[in-house]
């Protein structure tokens, strides 16, 4: 009996140390390990691996970036696929296995997105292109009509329609010919014509007029830059009918957009008005602030234009916004712009689509009168994996389950066959979306039926900005596209890769889809196992506050244990960095949410006599073996365990949680965006500094890192710092809200997820110009109101905290002067039976301050994750249900403060490991 209990017991501390050693490798920081340019060795890997290994790295994400070059920058290359890198590869996992390592790898060659030489362009990535032509009609036609422009020498119809054509539709810029004239003097002819080789250039304030013979109605302005450039988007509108006399019409208002966003035209309906003379003035004053959803914003603002058409025929605004051939937000057409009359009904469309031949011949007997004839396709949007090297490929369509599965079939699913018996292989993840947008599939008008419950088909000339029914109507289908989209990005692309993951045994981790595919940028990370987002450092241009809010919130609120980031990534590193600097940003986007770390980059070195060796030419963090400060840098890497192995314990704690609104595409709310909505709970100080940022008088510069000059009035993370002032917040979707319960007086979107005690309905923001908001979601939100839950909306909330609601700031600083003290980031989670608080210091200098800590009857604890020392706190008092202590917090220091039910700490026997202060000076 007693040998069974020893066996028994044996095998529970066995289980134990098990389940304790997954916790130690969860919370311990992981790489991304590239391989570039097919140089590798495989004495290079076990250098590198080794090097991981001794400075307490718990894996690496592996991607191969890029083919070899010419001539090569090392021999023997190890291109991808080919037999030199499967045995790289093979080697490399079992290398891995030795030092107990992880390797994971990414769904496809190279960082961005998925995609390889086996996608036909049948299979890849699928967009709406068409033609139109105008006819008259009451005559036999035979026509050749024009097809539309494709890629990769793949077209398909869709349908053919004809239509009365709209009124003006044979009066424009090209049929008139204006004399065109530039304050400049410069000869602009071009830009009724643009052939995206010429443009007109300025810095400086300037205009170009417009001279009709006789009088013009403009209802619609399209705009080229040949990529995208902010002035061009936001020109003002001047007519005259003498040409000397000019009054102002109209601002052309940019759309929020992307960084992709570089080769799509803007078409703008604008309200309609007729003149002889129309001149269009370029000046920067009135730019908004730069934003990751404003990027072309962020660079010089200078005038760069291609193309500037005038139409008299009616188009929906911004039509190439809402139909998801690019990430864009634009306001809606209104009767303003588009009257009802000046609409296409759907009863007047003729489909000819039976009555053209392969070749696009149409035969036709057409009705008397003008006639537009629009020519549908689908087209491969072009785009490819093109980070990769000998499996780069056109992206696979992604909302094609078969085009999925036979992506991961010929790429991960090979080398997890191939690695089977030499390490283990068992996760893998999808890097930011780097491929575009796409709004069209073989499936995609079954798709849209099923989930709107109409026939998109006869509509379908609304993708190509011809007005249907009236605009509202117009723009309602426009949505509905837009909706359909994003639904079929989660149901089917991170689906389906996430069946594949189930039926495989694999984690699933995934960076996001915004601000580049049409999508909510929340949803997906409920369907993958780890939400990653991304900071970068020193980087403005380049930073993403967003994409770590995004992961975060959906993180939370979707009850997902683990929020990864890719950190660190620079442009134009120097060799600058070190522990010493990069902490302080490690410790605010802790504070933000994130709990574990993935170190970008780590380049694989494939010599050992040669420093630093291969690098991801200047993109950084140069986190690798060759790095000056490497051995000493363990601590860095020790503080980051530490830190995350508490971090990754019980569950966040948030009273707030934020609408995105029902707009598409949408994503979480930056704290900027709703500070209109709580001005008192952000401060009369902060309402007043977004009031002069947003002014951007001067559109003023700045040049971070060295040689990058952008503006300087952009959302930068490091000046909103708690910046709701002690209390933290995450943003929810439709998706969430429709899945949202009440529990102990607190507002749940899932079993696992944060509990909330207030929801905020921010007035009409930038991601949401046109307030979009379904009775679905108003109707639930009034049931969670009706439940208990405090709902702010319709009105500015000016009170400067919750306690009218018996909802206490979570945590309150306080300065030797008796005010607020700014640059404090924080976290609260609790874990049971303990309260866990991370405070960082942001400011580089020592601060003596008062915390106020809503928890009374818990007895608090210091812990420090440099040293790894536990100290008892014996100073603290306990008033009116909140702890009041003082901290004496070093510069950029973090601390723990832990509360426990009457535990007194024990002191650590811990390690004391270097201080960050000597790492500092290592590179002096």
């Amino acid at each position: 009996m007693c040998f069974f209990k020893r066996i028994f017991c044996l095998i529970i501390i066995f289980c134990s140390l098990q389940v304790w050693a997954q916790q130690n490798n969860n919370a311990k920081p992981w790489v991304f390990w590239y391989w570039v340019q097919a140089g590798v060795s495989k004495a290079g890997i076990t250098a590198d691996l080794e090097a991981m290994k001794e400075a307490g790295i718990g894996g690496a994400y592996l991607a191969c970036i890029k083919g070899e070059t010419n001539p090569p920058l090392y021999k023997p290359t190890a291109v991808q696929l080919t037999p030199q890198w499967w045995d790289m590869i093979t080697f490399a996992f079992a290398e891995a296995k030795r030092l107990d390592l992880k390797i994971t790898m990414h769904i496809s060659d190279g960082f961005a997105l998925a995609g390889g030489p086996w996608i036909t362009p049948e299979l890849s990535m699928q967009k709406v292109v068409f033609s139109k032509m105008n006819v008259k009609g009451g005559r036999s036609l035979k026509l050749q009509l024009p097809q539309p422009h494709h890629f990769e020498n793949y077209y398909q119809d869709i349908q053919i329609v004809a239509f009365p054509s709209l009124n003006g539709s044979e009066f424009n810029t090209q049929t008139l010919k204006p004399k065109i004239t530039a304050s400049t003097g410069e000869n602009v002819d071009f830009l009724i014509n643009p052939d995206g080789k010429k443009s007109f250039k300025s810095s400086e304030r300037a205009s170009i007029t417009y001279a009709f013979e006789q009088d013009f109605t403009c209802r619609t302005i399209r705009i080229e830059s040949n990529g995208n450039n902010h002035q061009a988007q936001r020109l003002l509108v001047q007519t005259s009918n003498d040409g000397v006399n000019f009054k102002d019409h109209q601002q052309l208002k940019a759309p929020r957009h992307g960084w992709q966003d570089t080769d799509v035209e803007h078409t703008y309906s604008v309200t309609p008005i007729t003149a002889k003379y129309f001149r269009f003035v370029f000046d920067k004053e009135g730019s908004l602030p730069a934003a990751e959803d404003l990027d072309a914003a962020k660079w010089k603002p200078n005038l760069k234009l291609t193309g500037l058409q005038l139409f008299t025929e009616p188009t929906i605004n911004q039509y190439e916004s809402k139909n998801g051939e690019v990430w864009r937000i634009s306001e809606r057409t209104t009767s303003t712009e588009i009257s009802d009359d000046l609409c296409v009904n759907t009863n007047q469309i003729i489909n000819l689509t039976d009555q053209v031949n392969a070749n696009g011949e149409l035969n036709w007997k057409a009705p008397a009168g003008n006639w537009t004839i629009l020519r549908i396709g689908h087209t491969s949007t072009g785009h490819t994996n093109a980070t990769g090297g000998g499996a780069i490929g056109l992206e696979l369509d992604k909302f094609n389950p078969e085009a999925i599965k036979l992506h991961f079939n010929n790429w991960f699913a090979e080398i997890q066959k191939r690695v089977e018996d030499k390490g283990d292989l068992s996760s893998f993840y999808v890097d930011s979306w780097e491929c575009g947008s796409q709004n069209w599939s073989a499936n995609f008008a079954n798709e849209f039926k099923q989930r709107r419950g109409y026939d998109l088909m006869p509509f379908l000339p609304i993708m190509a900005g011809i007005p249907l029914e009236s605009a509202q109507k117009s723009e309602q289908v426009l949505y509905d596209v837009r909706l359909t989209i994003a639904q079929l990005v989660n149901d089917v692309f991170y689906k389906t890769l996430a069946q594949i993951a189930k039926e495989r045994n694999l984690t699933f981790a995934a960076e996001n889809v915004s601000p580049t595919m049409v999508s909510d940028g929340l949803i997906h990370f409920k369907t993958v196992d780890i939400p990653m987002g991304e900071f970068w450092l020193n980087s403005p241009t380049h930073d993403k506050p967003n994409d770590m809010l995004d992961a975060i919130s959906a993180g939370h609120i979707y009850g997902k244990p683990i929020i990864q980031s890719e950190s660190f990534t620079t442009v134009r590193m120097d060799w600058s960095e070190h522990p010493g600097n990069l902490k302080i940003v490690q410790d605010r986007n802790y504070a933000l949410g994130i709990n574990k770390i993935m170190y970008h980059v780590f380049v694989q070195n494939p010599w050992l006599d040669r420093k630093p060796g291969m690098t991801l030419d200047g993109v950084g963090l140069y986190f690798q073996r060759d790095q000056t400060w490497w051995k000493p840098g363990k601590a860095w890497v020790d503080y980051a365990t530490n830190t995350q192995n508490l971090l990754q314990k019980g569950k966040p704690v948030r009273d707030i949680a934020v609408f995105t609104g029902d707009e598409i595409p949408r994503r979480s709310l930056l704290p900027d965006r709703f500070v209109n909505t709580l001005p008192g709970i952000f401060g009369q100080e902060r309402v007043e500094a977004e009031r002069i940022r947003n002014k951007n008088e001067g559109v003023p510069l700045q040049q971070i890192p060295k040689g990058v000059t952008n503006t300087a009035n952009g959302f930068q993370s490091e000046n909103w710092i708690n910046p709701l002032n002690g209390y933290a917040y995450d943003s929810f979707n439709p998706d969430a809200l429709q899945s949202a319960f009440v529990e102990n007086g607190r507002v749940k979107f899932s079993k696992d997820g944060v509990a909330y005690k207030v929801l905020v309905l921010p007035i009409t923001n930038l991601m949401n110009p046109d307030n979009i908001i379904s009775k679905t979601s108003l109707d639930k939100i009034k049931q969670l109101e009706n439940q208990g839950i405090i709902i702010v909306k319709d009105k500015p909330y000016f009170n400067q905290d919750f306690s009218q609601f018996g909802l206490e700031k979570d945590l309150i600083v306080i300065d030797s002067s008796g005010k607020h003290a700014s640059d404090i980031a924080f976290n609260h989670r609790s874990d049971q039976d303990q309260e866990i608080y991370f405070i960082s210091n942001q400011q580089q200098k020592e601060r003596v301050l008062n915390f106020s800590i809503r928890l009374s009857g818990m007895v608090p604890h210091l812990y420090n994750a440099v040293t790894n020392e536990w100290t008892n706190i014996n100073d603290y008092k306990v008033e009116k249900g909140r702890t009041a202590l003082v901290l004496k917090l070093a510069p950029s220091q973090s601390l723990f403060v832990i509360f426990k039910e009457g535990v007194l700490a024990k002191k650590s026997e811990g390690k004391n490991w270097s201080s960050f202060a000597s790492i500092k000076n290592i590179n002096s």
